[in-house]
């Protein structure tokens, strides 16, 4: 008996499946996890050099220092470019913690910096009102995909004679004007937790940086400040990137332009989507950088009318995964709020994360399962709508 060919309904779709993503290779990723077994070499392998040096490749950096996560590669940032007790560092509040964090257990000040309302990125036209005496570095984040405007950042960081250390967490591919994140500024931080665009097994991060000098350091920093070993030379931490770790992610880099490509293919066809349902009054949909490439860690549009939670529950209804990144910005969080930032000090970071709605946009995600989120947002705006008509 022939098979149907017809496509099946859908009736769920999910915000990412990593096991759907991940089922093409598990039996090459297998094969490497199964040789690392054999050698007996869980920390420091070969498998952990030979990553190194491809990701130094893929971001167009001279150097690559592998690490536990992400958050630790911008601790081991911040320690080894020497930032400390009393500096300031630029950061935006729209962002997760880590980025703010890092700066804060160094005993540095984070001073936040509002958001270009297109891009989520820092806006580089408000910070230089931001820096002072005690500045000492810059952390554009390169959210959901797409660099911050660094020809703009760089500038300023040159003229002020401040460090840059870009957060590459969600932005492995992206590119500004030519330059590839992760080899612009003096330092860029990744992390390979399982949700990014090169997710690891479990938690694992990389330092990218063009001088061998501040790579060398970093290095110190993440085995205890020893060199050689039980001669400790500064008081670092222990945060390596185990080899089973190093060995999955060297297989799945493999992958990463094909999957970037499927991204990007995935947000081409949400536009064409959105159009066709005529949803452009309600639903802001994210913008692209003409100067930039665009890797689309996250599809993130905005609930322009309405309750943004209603309409994310009203989703969940219809089983469709949906998040919100982030709800409560970094300057309204409780541990941050001897800061001291008022409610209303920076607008567009706050009217963001009233708003913002990320939808899923994984690399197998399928055409019939995008139509089936766009058709559902269209039949929760036409609802919603006719309930506004009636109640006036």
């Amino acid at each position: 008996m022939m098979k149907s060919t017809k496509p099946l309904t859908v009736n769920q779709v999910p915000l990412l499946d990593v096991c759907r993503d991940n089922d093409l290779i598990l039996n090459e990723i297998a094969q490497a996890i199964s040789a690392v077994l054999l050698t007996g070499r869980f920390i420091g392998g070969p498998d952990c050099q030979e990553l190194e040096r491809s990701i130094a490749r893929q971001c167009g950096a001279n150097h690559a220092v592998g690490c536990a996560s992400g958050s630790d590669a911008l601790l081991l940032t911040m320690l080894a470019l020497g930032i400390g007790e009393g500096d300031e560092v630029l950061v935006p509040s729209f962002t997760f913690f880590a980025t703010v964090s890092a700066v804060t257990r160094v005993g540095a000040i984070p001073v936040f910096v509002d958001i270009d309302p297109t891009t989520y990125n820092l806006d580089p036209k408000l910070i230089e009102a931001a820096i002072t005496s005690r500045t000492k570095a810059i952390i554009p984040v390169h959210l959901f995909g797409q660099c911050a405007d660094m020809t703009s950042i760089m500038k300023i960081a040159r003229q002020h004679n401040l460090f840059v250390v870009e957060d590459v967490a969600q932005s492995i591919g992206a590119s500004h004007a030519g330059q590839l994140a992760g080899s612009i500024g003096d330092a860029g931080c990744l992390s390979f937790y399982p949700t990014k665009n090169l997710g690891g097994l479990g938690d694992g991060g990389m330092i990218t940086a063009n001088d061998q000098l501040l790579a060398d350091r970093i290095r110190l920093y993440a085995n205890h400040g020893m060199s050689p070993r039980y001669h400790h030379q500064v008081v670092g931490i222990n945060s390596r990137l185990d080899t089973i770790q190093a060995a999955g992610l060297n297989i799945k880099l493999k992958h990463l332009q094909q999957w970037t490509t499927q991204r990007q293919e995935n947000a081409q066809r949400y536009r064409r989507l959105f159009a066709q349902f005529g949803l452009s009054d309600w639903i802001g949909l994210p913008s692209e950088d003409q100067l930039g490439n665009h890797v689309w860690n996250q599809y993130t549009i905005r609930i322009r009318h309405g309750n943004r939670d209603e309409f994310r529950s009203e989703l969940s209804k219809r089983q469709i995964g949906a998040e919100v990144y982030y709800p409560i910005p970094m300057h309204q969080q409780a541990c941050f709020r001897y800061l001291g930032y008022k409610n209303g000090a920076l607008p567009q970071t706050e009217l963001a994360a009233s708003q913002v709605l990320s939808l899923p946009i994984f690399p197998s995600l399928t055409e019939q399962e995008q139509e089936y989120v766009v058709r559902s947002i269209s039949e929760i705006v036409e609802t919603t709508s006719l309930s506004r008509r009636q109640a006036s």
